[in-house]
């Protein structure tokens, strides 16, 4: 399956979605910030990254816009993980390269879903 790069900055959700992905069968690599999730990402090269908008040391926005800046990594899709689901929300993390935003809370069942639709339209199984 995939590798996916989650960057999330409260220990409880990081861990469920661990859990989650690593339950269908994706290899999760995880990250407790934004400044966290820039360093990593170059190295293991993930399919998908999962990222929190709101953590310390560098927002999820902040880190989107880093990303999208180096060569290596700039081609993958960064989808959201936000309890915030106003527009503008939304619109600024798309401005920032994002594909997607998934909205907290979610049931286990709809991330996997989510994120089976997110890998299939990007070719990667």
């Amino acid at each position: 399956m995939a590798k996916i790069l989650i960057a999330e900055d409260e220990r409880d959700i990081r861990d469920l979605i661990e859990f989650t992905l690593k339950y269908a069968g994706h290899e999760v690599i995880k990250a407790a910030n934004g400044a966290e999730a820039v360093e990593l990402a170059p190295d293991v090269l993930p399919d998908l990254i999962l990222m929190d908008v709101r953590m310390p040391r560098m927002t999820g926005y902040e880190a989107c816009r880093a990303l999208k800046d180096i060569e290596a990594v700039q081609d993958i899709p960064v989808v959201f993980l936000s309890a915030k689901g106003q527009p503008s929300e939304m619109d600024t993390g798309l401005d920032a390269g994002a594909y997607d935003y998934i909205l907290k809370p979610f049931a286990p069942d709809q991330l996997t879903s989510r994120i089976t639709e997110i890998l299939t339209k990007f070719g990667i199984e």
